[in-house]
């Protein structure tokens, strides 16, 4: 079972989408480190943006 994602550990403590701060049920994790978002919703878009470019990458 995986550890919960902790806000002390986010690599950052603005959201990238809003400059607002992050929030502890808006954590994602991403290559290995724990990313944070002002809320779910940014969370998500980020991870559809990140998916995108990911698989656009694996198929060069």
């Amino acid at each position: 079972m995986a550890k919960p994602l902790r806000l002390e550990d986010a690599v950052n403590s603005i959201c990238p989408w809003s400059g607002d701060p992050i929030s502890a049920d808006a954590l994602t994790l991403y290559r290995g480190a724990v990313v944070g978002f002002c809320n779910t919703g940014c969370r998500d878009k980020f991870a559809k943006a990140t998916d995108a470019f990911d698989l656009a990458l694996k198929d060069k």
